[in-house]
């Protein structure tokens, strides 16, 4: 039986097998150029070897400036208030001249304690005199046992008088000396409370405020830290390794808001000896230098506590580092140039390299630059870099700063 296509039929045939015949010749010639190219190079990467570093954890804190002195200048007498002898806000030394009360009545006052006291004095003298005359009439017989008796009470009296009168001298005298009120410390004193000319009120109770001296050198900085902060550094305080434990003394360093290093040095004098119950932190306090008074009471800062002892650390770029899910990893290229995978633990970060707590060996060769064109199991061209210089002496891994407990920030 013959079979007739139709001509439309037999044209879509014909073009159907044209264009399969041009893919394969297409495919044929691609598999041509791949054999002749051969395969792709391995990618070009920089590894460097990890900087092994002697380090010290720090701790940061927020705290105040406190002043070691505190003390509030009272009128010790009453009187009309007559001059002012600083300027507010200004340096004072201790013993200097800050307010003066008029001292006329004071010195009325002395001078009449005095004239008394010679007074008592005089009849001290008397009956003195009186009582020697009647030891000698006494054995006589020429006066009675009673004359003499008297006599002798009369010298006691007289003795007793001189006793009251010096007494109110010595007063009249501190009284006059108490019109000048001079600074009991050395310090930076606030403004004046009262102007010259109004009446201020002395004694123990109700005395008239002046002015307030804070010292400003040495100045203290208070600040808190958690309880298991705390725990951290008395068990390697217990293990002879103090940081800031109770007691140690241990230097610390200080930065203000405005700087960008710590380069204030002090150190720990004091811890409290209870952790607040509400917070569950305790009380450190550290003693500062402040030749020049820019520390000044109430002033926020940032102190850095030694958290750690020193102890050998390797560092790496933190490019290196890449990011699966959680974990932290690192490539590094075996003695095959082939590039493997290590799971990290990061620590902080210092001078711009981070420090790697666990999974790298000093010896490894780690992927710095490239990591993006690396896979784990291939192999590829690495290139080495000059590891940067490691400074001398420990240097500083920074922790985060810790806020002050119940800021709510």
């Amino acid at each position: 039986m013959n079979l007739r296509l139709h001509p439309a039929s037999a044209q879509t045939i014909r073009v159907a097998l044209i264009l399969a015949l041009a893919t394969l010749v297409a495919s044929c010639g691609d598999q041509q150029k791949k054999k002749q190219g051969g395969a792709p190079p391995p990618p070009k990467v920089t590894v460097a070897t990890p900087v092994k570093r002697t380090l010290t954890d720090f701790d940061e804190y927020v705290g105040r400036f406190v002043a070691v002195s505190r003390v509030e200048v009272r009128a010790r007498v009453s009187g009309y208030l007559e001059g002012v002898h600083f300027k507010d806000g200004q340096r004072v030394k201790q013993g200097d001249l800050l307010f003066s009360i008029d001292k006329r009545p004071f010195q009325n006052v002395l001078d009449q304690s005095r004239a008394n006291l010679a007074l008592a004095k005089a009849n001290l003298a008397f009956t003195s005199a009186d009582l020697e005359r009647a030891r000698k009439l006494v054995r006589e017989k020429t006066i009675s046992e009673q004359v003499f008796d008297q006599r002798t009470q009369a010298k006691r009296t007289a003795e007793a008088s001189v006793a009251a009168n010096e007494a109110l001298v010595r007063q009249a005298t501190l009284d006059l000396q108490f019109t000048e009120l001079r600074a009991p410390i050395t310090g930076r004193i606030g403004d004046r409370r009262v102007s010259p000319g109004n009446l201020v009120t002395g004694g123990n109770q109700g005395n008239t405020l002046l002015a307030t001296i804070v010292s400003i050198d040495p100045i203290r900085f208070e600040f808190t830290f958690d309880e298991s902060s705390f725990l951290r550094y008395e068990r390697l305080s217990q293990e002879g390794k103090d940081v800031a434990s109770r007691g140690a003394g241990v230097e610390v360093a200080l930065k203000l808001i405005d700087e960008s290093d710590f380069v204030h040095k002090g150190r720990i004098d004091f811890i409290d000896n209870v952790i607040d119950r509400s917070s569950g932190t305790i009380r450190g306090r550290a003693q500062f230098a402040n030749p020049n008074g820019v520390l000044t009471p109430g002033m926020f800062a940032r102190i850095r506590v030694p958290g750690s002892p020193p102890y050998q650390a390797l560092l790496i770029p933190d490019v290196a580092i890449g990011t699966e899910q959680v974990r932290k990893f690192v490539l590094v290229v075996d003695d095959q140039n082939v590039a493997r995978t290590r799971y990290v633990t990061l620590g902080q970060v210092v001078d711009g390299l981070r420090v790697i707590k666990s999974g790298l060996k000093v010896s490894d060769r780690v992927i710095v630059n490239g990591l993006m064109y690396a896979r784990a199991g291939q192999k590829v061209a690495p290139r080495q870099q000059n590891a940067p210089a490691s400074k001398a002496g420990p240097q500083a891994a920074r922790a985060p700063t810790k806020r002050p407990a119940g800021s709510g920030k």
